[in-house]
């Protein structure tokens, strides 16, 4: 399970996950808004919940390994569930906004580290397959 390098990806992006929960994607202009000055994915409640959601899911995804099909499904759905985040972020964007903050990376590493485990399970699946027909 460690020695794989997609475990590695999915760990990654659940970490970017949870921590865009801390870190901002937007800094907000302090002068029109009485919060903190920052959108977090805590600001609205179904980014929150696709967020966890998905941090969830990639953490959940790490245990599959036996089951490379299903982790290889999962994995798809977790990566729309990511550009479906992204795409909210921008959606509920106001007239407060400033500028987008440069902890929004972690935004946007979540559906790159899921591509990259999504490369190393098929991977996997096509060393498996190759393997049984050598039998």
């Amino acid at each position: 399970m460690i020695q794989r390098s997609q475990t590695l990806w999915l760990l990654l992006a659940a970490v970017c996950a949870f921590l865009t929960f801390i870190f901002p994607f937007y800094n907000l202009n302090t002068l029109l808004v009485t919060d903190s000055g920052e959108f977090t994915a805590t600001h609205h409640i179904v980014i929150t919940i696709l967020t966890s959601i998905l941090g969830a899911l990639c953490l959940f995804l790490i245990f599959l390994y036996k089951n490379r099909k299903l982790q290889l499904r999962l994995s798809f759905v977790a990566l729309l569930l990511s550009a479906i985040t992204v795409w909210l972020y921008f959606y509920y964007k106001d007239e407060s906004v400033s500028g987008v903050s440069l902890f929004s990376i972690f935004t946007f590493l979540i559906p790159i580290f899921i591509l990259m485990a999504i490369r190393g399970i098929y991977r996997d699946i096509k060393l498996i397959k190759s393997l049984d027909r050598i039998r």
